[in-house]
């Protein structure tokens, strides 16, 4: 079968054939894969920083949409032609991004039908990461006042718009070329981080005391966040640059796990309108190279997508 992937850790992305997955365990299934999320993080992937369970060589990829073709005996639950999405990490033997996968059938959810394959393909890692930093993390409650730095990607975006949802005043930093997007999502506030003074002006909303949470989603940004945080708040990264603890603030440095009861209920949002998700850019596998290129600039105003 095709797949996208590395040969060797640090090395580039190429297509090539690989055996076919197996006949599934009692407790897996095979997907065929309709659409596969590409993200920075699976860039740590390809430079082994990011361990997911198989070495090279191997396909790359840790979300999917697809098709269910095959289940283990002890699945209950699912059955062949089934649309399904999930993060099945860790890998039973290839990554997503491959014309079909083996995976743990306990991380699979249903596709709301409503909801295209390329949004479902790039839907698990970021949603999940969204409801994993505000639930957990921030453990964010109704009323709350939440700082979003870097809300203009997909996953800072998915935060803005869940703790909306969940009635916390959202003040985020975004580029000019994002922060009216931001604002539909749900932003109370939208500040331009290039001005750097962002982090005073973020007290100065709030009164001069500080946001209850922050949520840092850009590259080397922590250190500014927890400056407009109150004392004894909390702030959580998604980003791997957590802060030396300050001022009594509680530090999160978050990385996403699966979990399919988290993500069965955000796909209930998702599917009927409340979470939305634009695809920023749709390739076919032959351009992984070029998709994970993308996806590191975050340019593509939304998630790229590999359609399989």
């Amino acid at each position: 079968m095709r797949a996208a992937g590395v040969r060797e850790f640090g090395g580039r992305v190429e297509v090539f054939d690989l055996p076919e997955p197996r006949d599934p365990g009692p407790d897996e299934a095979v997907v065929e894969v309709a659409a596969a999320g590409v993200g920075n993080w699976d860039d740590l992937v390809r430079t082994g920083d990011w361990k997911v369970g198989r070495e090279a060589p191997m396909a790359l990829g840790v979300e999917a949409a697809g098709r269910v073709i095959t289940v283990g005996s002890d699945v209950r639950g699912l059955k062949p032609g089934d649309e399904v999405l999930g993060h099945p990490l860790q890998l039973r033997e290839q990554g997503c991004w491959a014309d079909r996968v083996l995976v743990d059938a306990g991380l699979l959810v249903r596709k709301p039908p409503s909801v295209s394959w390329e949004v479902a393909g790039a839907f698990p890692v970021p949603a999940l990461t969204a409801e994993q930093v505000l639930s957990e993390s921030l453990e964010l409650a109704e009323g709350d006042t939440v700082l979003v730095h870097g809300a203009g990607g997909t996953t800072g975006g998915l935060i803005v718009q869940l703790a909306t949802l969940r009635g916390a005043r959202v003040i985020a930093t975004a580029g000019p070329s994002s922060a009216a997007r931001v604002a539909e999502a749900g932003a109370a506030e939208v500040l331009d981080y290039h001005d750097s003074r962002w982090p005073e002006l973020v007290r100065e909303l709030t009164g001069g005391v500080g946001v209850d949470g922050a949520v840092n989603a850009a590259r080397g940004g922590s250190s500014h966040a927890v400056l407009a945080v109150r004392d004894c708040g909390r702030l959580a990264t998604i980003t791997g640059d957590p802060p030396e603890s300050v001022r009594g603030i509680s530090v999160s440095d978050v990385y996403v796990r699966p979990d399919a009861a988290q993500l069965e209920e955000l796909c209930m949002l998702l599917g009927d309108g409340r979470l939305r998700l634009s695809v920023g850019a749709a390739l076919p596998l032959a351009d992984a190279a070029t998709a994970l290129e993308r996806a590191m600039t975050g340019a593509n105003g939304g998630p790229v997508v590999l359609l399989v």
